[in-house]
């Protein structure tokens, strides 16, 4: 069966690949918005991972509105929200039985309500999985650290696949690098190198 995995080239992703890849033929699936080529990224990881990978273009206004919630909002948590949801919507519209994402146990954002889910799979025939709902960070890490070889950093100085960096450069083109650094938190990154 036919499955396309959101991914960014982070170890979440990449771990939920791993985990499905036992049951689907996955395909990882970068979703961006053509502000920035940061989804080679993605691609490159992918590569070197041995998976299949293709890209879906995502609406640019949804960027757009959802950087200027951001900005509204002081933080990212609704933008971010809002487009991990445009992004699954278009991935659904794939030719494959599943779609899935690496959202975990207790990941504040994105997140996917079980009604959301349903929605999802009702109204696009395909079944929606989050094979790392049911895993903490630790148990995450854990497993990370025993079979994948990451780089870990800084959000902005971390390559990814992921639209966080189209994000931060539609806020900063609009408002200055200062509000970008000022609506996002320090958090840290990752990017997966290979296997170990």
């Amino acid at each position: 069966m036919e499955l396309a995995l959101l991914y960014s080239g982070g170890k979440d992703s990449t771990l939920a690949a791993l985990l499905l890849d036992s049951f689907y033929d996955v395909t990882l699936v970068t979703a961006h918005f053509g502000i920035t080529d940061d989804w080679v990224h993605a691609r490159d990881a992918a590569d070197r991972l041995g998976y299949e990978f293709d890209v879906v273009e995502l609406d640019e206004a949804v960027a757009r509105e959802a950087a200027e919630q951001m900005v509204n909002d002081g933080y990212p948590r609704n933008g971010i929200q809002q487009v991990h949801e445009h992004a699954l919507e278009r991935i659904a519209e794939l030719d494959v039985a599943a779609i899935a994402d690496g959202t975990r146990r207790d990941d504040r954002v994105p997140t996917i309500s079980r009604a959301q889910a349903q929605s999802l799979e009702d109204r696009h025939d395909v079944d929606y999985l989050a094979p790392l709902s049911g895993f903490g960070r630790r148990a995450v890490d854990r497993l990370v650290d025993s079979t994948l070889n990451v780089e870990s950093g800084p959000s902005e100085r971390i390559t990814k696949g992921d639209y966080e960096a189209e994000l931060r450069a539609i806020i900063a083109d609009k408002h200055g690098q200062d509000t970008v650094e000022s609506v996002f938190p320090d958090h840290v990154q990752t990017y997966v190198r290979g296997l170990k």
